[in-house]
């Protein structure tokens, strides 16, 4: 294909995107636009991503994709799966690391905002195939939405889940953070007030109750994959981010034999479980250097990335009014499934 050819091809595809999202039903999420495609909603500067995902990624089968909704654990198990599948590579106390020098989200590619986005910007190869297997990627995808290279390949999709209170409590604090950078307080009030109150903790919780997140709905979402992951265990492993709280050596174990690197009892032996859950903790995290300065797509700073990722920090957020809708809603939406949440540690 020449370059005109690829110009028209991102032509046509811009003036495809322009006409689907004309049709799409459309709402706000706390003041920004989002749209809702194949039944889930999306910002509307990532309709042009996604679907340049669907149409082209052509997965392996020995690809390993984490997939989460945001702010549910996914730079955590980020962090966890690179660490397990370079374990023979690297040290987890060696300086040469990845892990020490990078931000685990320059090293498991999300898919739809990065890879398959104008902002692009990492410092590795462009072209997916250039990379070597096993490739580790991420998606914010529905399972159903997800390109049928995936869904019918032998590649494996690792799944984490949060309750959805600490879920809310953190994008909350993710979004005010990204609002706050970009916009100096003065202007940022000037520009919501004009068109949207400045968003409070009970604008978050309304929108989600009523399915309206960005890749969201949040049990549509979960309940996709959960049901996956009991029709494929060999496919989907679903992580609870609780779970991983509670035990992670076990989780470790879990997540090391799904991607087929169990650890052997002389790694056992030798503490290499613990010494990956340490390295990858939110606490050795925060305090790296790489991780206190610098941003993630020109947007996010790297910084916003590692809070408390305490389980139970909702408490201090919701009213026993909001708790109790909410656990309402988790009945409803959970009925039949088996699956439920642990709201504390």
């Amino acid at each position: 294909m020449n370059q005109n050819q690829k110009q028209e091809e991102i032509i046509l595809s811009g003036k495809e995107v322009q006409q689907l999202m004309q049709c799409l039903p459309k709402a706000t999420f706390v003041g920004s636009k989002i749209m809702k495609y194949q039944g889930f909603w999306y910002h509307d500067n990532h309709i042009q991503n996604v679907l340049a995902f669907q149409r082209h990624f052509q997965a392996r089968d020995t690809d390993l994709i984490i997939a989460s909704l945001p702010k549910t654990g996914t730079t955590w198990l980020k962090s966890l799966l690179f660490a397990v599948v370079n374990r023979a590579h690297y040290s987890t106390n060696h300086h040469q690391n990845p892990l020490l020098t990078n931000h685990p989200h320059e090293l498991v590619y999300s898919l739809e905002t990065d890879v398959y986005s104008k902002a692009f910007v990492y410092p590795h190869p462009h072209h997916l195939n250039e990379l070597s297997s096993p490739r580790l990627l991420s998606t914010h995808l529905p399972y159903a939405s997800l390109p049928e290279s995936i869904k019918n390949s032998g590649c494996r999709i690792l799944y984490i889940t949060r309750n959805p209170l600490d879920t809310l409590v953190s994008l909350y604090y993710f979004s005010m953070k990204v609002m706050k950078k970009y916009f100096s307080m003065d202007v940022m009030k000037m520009i919501l007030g004009m068109f949207y109150p400045t968003p409070s903790m009970e604008d978050f919780f309304e929108a989600f109750c009523e399915d309206r997140i960005p890749f969201g709905p949040f049990f549509d979402h979960v309940v996709g994959y959960w049901k996956e992951s009991l029709e494929q265990p060999d496919k989907v492993l679903f992580l609870k981010y609780e779970e991983l709280k509670d035990d992670p050596t076990i989780q470790l174990k879990r997540l090391a034999e799904f991607v087929g690197m169990p650890f052997t009892s002389q790694e056992e032996s030798e503490g290499v479980i613990q010494q990956i859950i340490d390295m990858c903790s939110i606490k050795k995290m925060k305090e790296l250097e790489v991780n206190k300065t610098g941003v993630i797509n020109k947007l996010f700073e790297k910084k916003t990335y590692f809070r408390k990722g305490e389980v139970g920090d909702w408490t201090h957020h919701f009213t026993a009014p909001m708790v109790e809708k909410m656990k309402k809603l988790m009945e409803e939406k959970l009925e039949g499934t088996d699956l439920s949440y642990k709201l504390l540690s």
